[in-house]
């Protein structure tokens, strides 16, 4: 029972990984339409929330939740903003491939957070996936020497990271009951009310009106695929598979990437590519193979 258990938190944290890679397709389109970062990540977590609360409404679930969890959710709510807030203003710095091989830092800081404050035993395996994950990760994204860089777009992916990093061990480390579903809702919920009040506080965080079907189109696709589908499956494989192991997974997100900008903008699949790929995949079976 809980070797199933665990490969559902495999399966869980592997989809939910592919479907977080498709960030920044929603993300660099509704940019070339004028959106600034604040109002991509608001009408994101706003409309998430709109669809979250009509899949509760028609499953007739409580939206009764105990203070405890009132005061968790609102911590993976305001963790998981700044994430998203700081990682989309990145794209206005940095390449996007660069992006996502610096945030890969998040399973490292991950295993660090569990083994210094929670005891948790760093294996080989471990520490032998993430080097091969990382790895794998700059070869997808490295040797070009054309990408940008500036060191506040560094400085904002590594606290995007970090926070994410401590969103993945909170939900670990609390084990709420809650369905997946209300989970995310709330997650969503709390994050889109800091992005709100944060529009207000920086001048050019203000929240732009949409402005044709085409922009709400992509604004739905990042509602759904990156954000509810994406949020709620982390968090069945964070609980069900555990913290490090779904970090190290999420590999997967810049393979999603790739695949995207070799499917849809006619991205080159080189040998290097192909090398990093089956690094990655190769320290996710290893993951798999290790807890099995």
């Amino acid at each position: 029972m809980n070797q199933d258990k665990n490969i559902g938190g495999y399966l869980a944290g592997i989809l939910a990984a592919v479907a977080y890679g498709t960030n920044p397709l929603g993300a660099l389109f509704l940019y070339n339409e004028g959106f600034n970062p604040p109002s991509v990540i608001f009408y994101r977590f706003l409309f998430a929330v709109i669809i979250l609360g009509l899949i509760l409404f028609t499953q007739r679930l409580s939206l009764k939740v105990s203070k405890f969890e009132a005061q968790v959710l609102f911590s993976l709510g305001l963790l998981f903003a700044v994430s998203a807030l700081t990682l989309y203003t990145s794209f206005k710095h940095l390449d996007s491939g660069v992006a996502s091989t610096i945030l890969f830092a998040y399973p490292v800081m991950v295993a660090v957070i569990m083994a210094l404050f929670f005891k948790e035993k760093t294996t080989p395996t471990i520490v032998i996936s993430i080097i091969m994950s990382i790895l794998g990760i700059f070869l997808l994204y490295q040797g070009d020497g054309n990408a940008k860089l500036s060191l506040w777009g560094v400085f904002l992916v590594l606290i995007s990271s970090l926070t994410y990093a401590i969103y993945i061990v909170i939900v670990n480390q609390t084990k709420l009951t809650i369905p997946p579903f209300k989970m995310t809702f709330y997650i969503m919920l709390f994050a889109a009310i800091a992005i709100f009040f944060l529009s207000f506080i920086l001048p050019e965080s203000r929240i732009i009106m949409i402005p044709n079907f085409t922009s709400l189109g992509w604004i739905f696709v990042v509602a759904i695929v990156p954000t509810i589908i994406a949020m709620t499956l982390l968090n069945i494989g964070v609980a069900k598979a555990g913290s490090t192991p779904t970090a190290i997974m999420g590999a997967l997100e810049p393979v999603t990437a790739v695949c995207i900008s070799v499917a849809v903008f006619d991205g080159l699949l080189t040998k290097r590519i192909i090398l990093g790929i089956v690094m990655i995949l190769a320290a996710v079976i290893l993951i798999i193979l290790n807890k099995k």
